[in-house]
């Protein structure tokens, strides 16, 4: 990926869109087969040759019917942010004194100039997933609105609530008062193979009802940097901004997939889209639903990728699977005797292709679920039944898609820290006995401008102390927007204080 590439969330907001270029295309639309493949219709079709005008040949119909169903459930999200202008401050404290008004005049109160409210608009689609109104969508549609509008189909308009949003897969579950709804049954999406058809469907640049045709171009696609549990469905049907939220949905009709971004160099679509699975999804809609709050599966290891080098040296024949670097003391994985040098190759007969896929099954699998891992260790295959635990609650991420704070980005924005007890041996802090390391940096943050490094262990913020995760967030989300930040922190052998400074 060059500098000028960049990958980009496909929401649609008003002021920053200049123009409208629209390509006509003819439309090729479709009715899901019985006993008759699209592939085995579409070379029927192509065998019969050219169709007489104004004549549907027989291999459109199942895209027809496929978005006609689709259409019915996808639905228009407004929404509206507001705030104060940058620059603008509003009255002073001690206007409102009475002593104040007494010594200057009471007309002189109405003479203070208020802040004008700015009201930002966006545009994004959703996914109606239950009949009494349960609507998915990303969360980077609703993040953030105070006001939000879902427009269905029939031009009906409701005025929609958020249930729950989980900025570390980028879904959210809004809702609004309505009932025998139309819906998209779930699909699986393990299920997909590299060059299945699908449609995608959803409101670019606001047209509402929009509906594109492509392939399967990739699974799994991680490291993407979007968002933290990432096993993104690849796809070159086109998505644009607005398409966010979107359905993407195979040919029998089923809920495959929630588009979320694209790849981009112009900011337009360019071929490659990605989209959250549907099992990712729906167990993530699910948990909000039903806890407010997403429970994630945990087994208490470090994995990493296996290179052609390390596959050499443990006898796996090829590069698949997770390598276990660590396993946490009395872990579900401990519990379960795994080790060292074991490589994951499948989770519940699920065959693994990279760590990234394990760690996303895992944290959609229910906390006390019992589940079989495949591994192979010292060369030979093995079963290992494991009972998923919930993740600990001593992990903190304060990012720019949830920064922990009502107040907005502060000077510490864009790092994740972990108890130093948990990493302290990984970044070599083994003598420290309290504090927070520093195991991520966003690049580009206030906090990687101002030299903070991964690995230092954070003792004090604002000369408040910090012995755990739960201080840390306790003392960030009081921090004020645009006030430096002092920190107290260990760097190697050496303790120094360190100032991050917010500036915009």
């Amino acid at each position: 990926m060059n500098q000028s590439s960049q990958l980009i969330r496909s929401r649609f907001k008003f002021p920053f869109v200049c123009g409208l270029l629209l390509f006509v295309v003819g439309l090729v639309t479709c009715s899901p087969p019985s006993d008759v493949t699209v592939q085995e219709t579409m070379a029927a079709s192509v065998q019969q040759g050219p169709q007489p005008a104004g004549d549907m040949s027989f291999s459109a119909q199942p895209f027809v019917a496929v978005a006609r169903q689709a259409k019915a459930a996808v639905i228009n999200i407004s929404s509206v942010k507001k705030s104060a202008r940058r620059g603008e401050q509003g009255p002073l404290p001690f206007f409102d004194d009475p002593f104040f008004r007494r010594f200057f005049g009471e007309e002189f109160q109405g003479q203070v100039p208020t802040p004008r409210e700015q009201r930002e608009q966006g545009l994004g689609s959703g996914v109606i997933v239950t009949t009494d109104g349960y609507i998915v969508t990303n969360n980077h549609v609703v993040e953030g609105a105070d006001e939000l509008t879902v427009s269905l189909p029939d031009k009906r308009t409701f005025k929609a609530k958020i249930i729950g949003t989980d900025p570390k897969t980028d879904v959210a579950v809004i809702k609004i008062d309505a009932s025998n709804l139309s819906v998209l049954p779930w699909g699986d999406a393990r299920q997909l193979e590299v060059g299945e058809m699908v449609l995608a469907i959803g409101n670019p640049f606001g047209l509402s009802q929009t509906v594109t045709m492509g392939i399967i171009s990739a699974v799994g696609r991680a490291n993407m940097g979007i968002v933290d549990y990432e096993d993104f469905i690849q796809t070159d049907a086109a998505i644009n901004p607005g398409n966010s939220g979107g359905a993407l949905v195979n040919l029998r009709g089923e809920l495959i997939g929630i588009n979320t971004a694209i790849f981009t160099q112009s900011g337009g679509y360019m071929g490659i889209g990605f989209a959250i699975p549907s099992n990712m999804a729906k167990s993530v809609m699910e948990s909000l639903i039903k806890h407010g709050k997403v429970v994630r599966g945990w087994i208490g290891v470090s994995i990493q990728e296996i290179t052609q080098d390390l596959a050499k040296e443990f006898g796996t024949p090829d590069t698949q699977g997770a390598l276990v670097a660590d396993v946490m003391d009395d872990s579900p994985a401990s519990k379960a005797k795994l080790s060292r040098g074991d490589i994951v190759t499948a989770f519940n007969g699920t065959t693994l292709r990279d760590p990234a896929q394990l760690r996303a099954l895992v944290a959609e699998t229910a906390p006390g679920t019992t589940v079989t891992l495949s591994i192979l260790r010292d060369k030979k295959p093995h079963d290992v039944t494991v009972t998923i635990g919930e993740l600990p609650k001593d992990l903190a991420k304060i990012s720019r898609r949830d920064n922990g704070s009502s107040k907005g980005n502060h000077a510490l924005t864009g790092i994740t820290v972990e108890n130093v007890n948990n990493q302290s041996e990984r970044f070599g802090r083994s003598k420290a006995r309290s504090g927070v390391v520093v195991t991520d940096i966003e690049a580009d943050s206030h906090a990687e401008r101002a030299g903070l490094r991964t690995g230092d262990v954070i003792h004090e913020i604002n000369r408040k102390p910090v012995k755990d995760v739960r201080d840390f967030e306790r003392i960030t989300n009081q921090l004020s927007p645009n006030s430096p930040v002092l920190l107290l922190l260990s760097r190697g052998n050496a303790t120094i204080f360190l100032s991050v400074n917010a500036e915009h």
